[in-house]
């Protein structure tokens, strides 16, 4: 076997036993990201609403938040005990935390402890984030050969995405075996995900175990020149912190927020405002992933060879001139007012009509219609009506609605009267007339697609997962790069987090955040696309700072 064989088969090993610990920590930090609407309903009250997802949304987002403080945290323990077993400690803690998360009880069952006590873990597992990423990416640098550093690291940037199509898959298959109503129950299987993440952690530590330290660090800890005091030299040091400063505002922002939308708002997008169903905004994304992963090494690859500057920027600028456009395109491929097909009227299904008391006002009854449309092309489209019936008599109830079968009549309403649930009506059968009968628009609650249009969301998310590529595969070189080794892993750690955590992280929450505030009286619907200018922004002030600042220079040696 010749030495550059030798040479591949042991960095082969050295990206297999990094990866699979930061694959395994970031499948454990999207799961929650892809329950949160589920999540939401457990975990706070019923009659909650938007409030509940924005306070999971924000949840999740503390999760990014305490990103940074994790990375000083491991990032000062790896600079001095090292790389490896700083990063084992870290896997046991996000494994931990998230496997607790599944057995937190609902807000059904112990209240507002709920909804602290998850968010007590996802704060576990932002600081263990905060320590993973940093060690993984370091690790494999200072093994990887000159020239060759953007290729051997863009392995280790695969691990978020193809994290986030191992929680997709497995959210998927049990969804699928279970059913949507099991599935979202206070114990269903949304908690099956966080309880298998302890088996594969328990693999990971057995795989990161047999690994040894990294030679850089091994040199410089022999010769008792490591750093006693790495937060100190990162950011006490004037010219040190400006390189941190430099590569938070002129890469990592920008590359936080383009993965971020890529990944997670474009998925929140498509289910929570275009109202595709569960599954097939999920398959969406997985196809779409499955397909884009492998530019991680291309674009990687590519880095060693033209730089890491205009790679990233090309990415940014992609995503500020395309995001517009293509959420449009989002809505127009869901709107119902757009197609051009016609109904299946054979196919389309109407429920049977439910009538309950109006709490507020004792003349009036709600009639709940659901509709299922089916169009030529295959499309479904769900909705509900709800009808208010003004009646020619009052009516009293208990506290708890009474739900009644209602017959297909506009003008009488034959209703069965229980004693105990009226005090007007005599027991038996009576008969009342519809005085005024007033309708609601109807509210689509979820959408099966055509196949063109699955297809064409499939393809708008693969070109945004592409952007991802282009900032996200090369810049664990790029971080690398930039600073010395002694302090390396706390100084690329903190402006990683920063940027990827808490600016990049914070776009869901944040984006849709920003569509509520667009919601009035007149538009209760509110500016979808609204929420797309925070992404913009950030990734527009990256790229200029980025652009005037920064070098395209590509350091080959990082042993200093």
């Amino acid at each position: 076997m010749s030495q550059n064989q030798e040479s591949s088969k042991s960095m082969a090993f050295i990206i297999g036993a990094s990866s699979v610990g930061t694959l395994i920590e970031w499948y454990d930090f999207y799961i929650f990201g892809m329950l949160a609407t589920i999540i939401s309903k457990q975990f706070f009250p019923e009659d909650a609403g938007t409030s509940a997802l924005l306070s999971t949304l924000a949840i999740f987002a503390a999760g990014f938040i305490v990103r940074p403080f994790g990375a000083l945290v491991f990032g000062r323990l790896g600079d001095l005990i090292g790389r490896k077993y700083t990063f084992l400690l870290t896997l046991v803690l996000m494994g931990g935390s998230t496997f607790a998360i599944g057995l937190v009880p609902g807000f059904a069952t112990i209240g507002w402890a709920a909804p602290i006590l998850v968010l007590v873990l996802r704060l576990v597992q932002g600081l263990a984030l905060g320590g993973e990423y940093g060690g993984a990416a370091t690790y494999v640098a200072e093994h990887a050969p000159p020239g060759r550093r953007g290729f051997w690291t863009s392995w280790i940037q695969t691990t978020a995405t193809l994290g986030l199509f191992l929680a997709i898959g497995i959210i998927i298959l049990v969804r699928q075996n279970q059913g949507l109503e099991k599935f979202s129950s206070e114990w269903g299987g949304w908690r099956i995900p966080f309880w298998i993440s302890l088996v594969l952690v328990i693999v990971s530590i057995f795989i990161r175990m047999k690994m040894s330290e990294s030679p850089l660090f091994a040199k410089l800890k022999a010769e008792g020149k490591s750093s006693v005091n790495p937060i100190k030299e990162s950011f006490g040091h004037k010219s040190n912190f400006k390189m941190v400063l430099l590569a938070l505002f002129g890469a990592v922002m920008g590359q936080g927020v383009i993965w971020y939308t890529g990944q997670f708002y474009a998925q929140s997008f498509i289910e929570n405002v275009c109202k595709v169903n569960f599954v097939e905004s999920r398959n969406i994304l997985l196809v779409a992933i499955l397909v884009a992963t492998p530019f991680f090494i291309f674009f990687g690859w590519l880095s060693d060879r033209v730089g890491r500057k205009w790679i990233m920027m090309l990415g940014m600028l992609l995503g500020i001139l395309t995001y517009r456009p293509f959420y449009k395109e989002f809505l127009n491929l869901t709107n119902p007012a757009t197609r051009r097909d016609i109904v299946d009227k054979d196919k389309t299904t109407t429920s049977d009509k439910l009538a309950s008391f109006d709490v507020k006002h004792k003349n009036r009854m709600l009639i709940t219609t659901k509709y299922d449309t089916v169009y030529t092309d295959g499309a479904v489209y769900s909705f509900t009506k709800t009808d208010t019936l003004t009646l020619s008599a009052d009516y009293e109830s208990t506290k708890d609605q009474v739900v009644f079968n209602l017959p297909a009549s506009s003008d009488t309403i034959t209703l069965k009267v229980k004693p105990a649930k009226s005090q007007t009506l005599a027991a038996g059968v009576a008969s009342v007339k519809v005085i005024e009968k007033s309708k609601k628009p109807g509210v689509i609650i979820e959408k099966a697609l055509d196949k063109h249009s699955f297809y064409m969301m499939i393809l708008l998310i693969f070109f945004q997962i592409v952007y991802v590529t282009m900032v996200y595969g090369p810049i664990a070189a790029f971080l690398v790069e930039m600073f010395p080794t002694k302090i390396r892993y706390t100084s690329m750690s903190l402006p990683y987090h920063i940027g990827n955590g808490v600016f990049g992280g914070l776009v869901p929450f944040l984006s849709t955040l920003i569509v509520e505030f667009t919601k009035t009286t007149e538009n209760p619907a509110g500016e979808p696309l609204a929420g797309l200018w925070y992404p913009i922004g950030v990734a527009a002030l990256c790229l200029i700072i980025g652009t005037i600042y920064l070098t395209n220079k590509i350091d080959k040696d990082v042993t200093d």
